[in-house]
């Protein structure tokens, strides 16, 4: 996304609702929208895409975003790619997404920087390009952008196209964490485990339970489980909550 959002939600209303009118705030989006500024167009084009307040309607969210990117507008070009990489409103193409996120990271947005170094690192309509890759999450983690410090962390951590360097990439993991990135905040907690910071390490699975995903929060039970008696059951209990949730069992730690 090219910036935080907060009408992404469940519980949409459905045609037989009927129409409702909008939120203060949402009205207001749409009104700049219309009148052509182009941070609440990328927004309205958001809104459409998926909120509580309308139905999903992709080809209008398409259409909008792509407005925004014709004005030059970095978040526009984002969600472009966004769409033409997920089919959104769009026939999916990976070669015109890569573009988008070019075009994106060329008009000085971060997210279509990360966006493309994510297609890039793991050879999505294209061929995997480490090195490339890792010059991108730089330059964005430079430009504190919290995804994109996580996966420069992840890379001086293994030693990708890069020397390895467990101290940069601890100071990395702790940055992406305080940004926001629930990925950094679990990393940046298991490195604190290592370390013997048992404490500060739960601490950041606390925050980072709230908007991990199913891949983090069954890493974050298994670190937890095989913590043993230093564990959080409180902790614990909120993460086997949330995969449960998403309908997913987290694996059973035999005794």
């Amino acid at each position: 996304m090219p910036f935080p959002f907060f009408f992404r939600k469940s519980g949409k209303r459905t045609a037989t609702d009927g129409p409702a009118p909008l939120p203060e705030q949402i009205e207001a989006i749409r009104v700049r929208a219309m009148n052509g500024h182009h941070l609440e167009i990328v927004q309205w084009g958001q809104v459409l895409l998926d909120s509580v307040y309308m139905e999903r309607d992709e080809k209008s969210a398409f259409e909008w975003f792509s407005i925004a990117a014709n004005a030059g507008f970095g978040p526009g070009h984002n969600m472009v790619g966004r769409c033409h990489q997920f089919g959104w409103g769009c026939p999916q193409d990976y070669k015109k997404a890569a573009k988008a996120y070019a075009a994106s990271a060329g008009a000085g947005d971060e997210w279509g920087r990360y966006n493309l170094g994510i297609m890039t690192m793991r050879g999505i309509g294209m061929q995997r390009d480490l090195k490339t890759a890792l010059d991108l999450f730089r330059h964005a983690a430079m430009n504190n952008h919290a995804k994109s410090m996580n996966l420069y962390a992840r890379f001086l951590e293994e030693g990708w196209e890069t020397p390895q360097n467990q101290a940069e990439a601890l100071e990395w993991y702790r940055r992406s964490a305080e940004g926001g990135d629930y990925r950094g905040q679990h990393n940046y907690a298991t490195a604190l485990v290592s370390a013997g910071n048992l404490q500060e390490a739960l601490t950041w699975w606390r925050r980072a339970v709230v908007d991990a995903t199913s891949d983090i929060l069954l890493a974050m039970d298994r670190a937890l489980s095989a913590l043993g008696e230093h564990t959080d059951p409180v902790l614990q209990a909120r993460v086997k909550q949330r995969l449960q949730e998403m309908r997913i069992s987290a694996p059973q730690i035999p005794d």
